[in-house]
């Protein structure tokens, strides 16, 4: 059963099928948001469907953790957070938020959620990893105490192009 976390404004549950009209108008379909992520903007809603019947089978399996970001008050989703893959079995961090929630710590306080949670889990670390120029990402890696690895070059197959990215890991303490 995949769990469902909170905090004291969010609520991180399972993706659903119906939760696509809200992630494309969010920031499936959105250029701005997608600009940092490893896959390209979506053209409609359909492409959105199709992802999520990816993400909701893929539940099946227990290490999948992928959370929708749900602001309680408005019981709104606004973004997703998750573990993107796992990397000599440490997991490996990804999120995305609607740009009107940017700078209100709402992913700050998704990311020490999720990091609280795989902490309590047995992990001893986390990783994550962030696009150069995406310095609202690396604000919240560093509010959430991410320690700077490296800087690597990285290829995108999805966009075509190679990027620079900084990569962090978080320590259980």
């Amino acid at each position: 059963m995949h769990p469902t976390l909170e905090t004291e404004r969010l609520r991180l549950r399972p993706f659903r099928l119906d939760d696509a009209e809200a992630m494309f108008a969010g920031w499936t379909g959105d250029d701005e948001v997608t600009k940092y992520l490893t896959w390209p903007t979506h053209k409609s809603v359909e492409d959105t469907k199709a992802l999520l019947a990816r993400w909701v089978a893929e539940y099946e399996r227990p290490e999948r953790l992928n959370f929708a970001i749900v602001l309680k008050e408005e019981e709104k989703l606004i973004g997703g957070i998750d573990v993107v893959r796992y990397e000599d079995g440490c997991p490996v961090l990804g999120y995305n938020l609607s740009r009107p929630y940017w700078g209100r710590g709402v992913m700050t306080e998704a990311c020490r959620r999720l990091l609280d949670y795989l902490f309590s889990q047995g992990y001893a670390e986390v990783r994550i990893a962030a696009m150069v120029e995406n310095v609202g990402s690396r604000r919240v890696i560093e509010k959430c105490g991410g320690e700077y690895v490296d800087t690597v070059e990285d290829y995108l197959p999805l966009k075509d192009r190679t990027v620079k990215i900084n990569r962090y890991v978080f320590r259980a303490k």
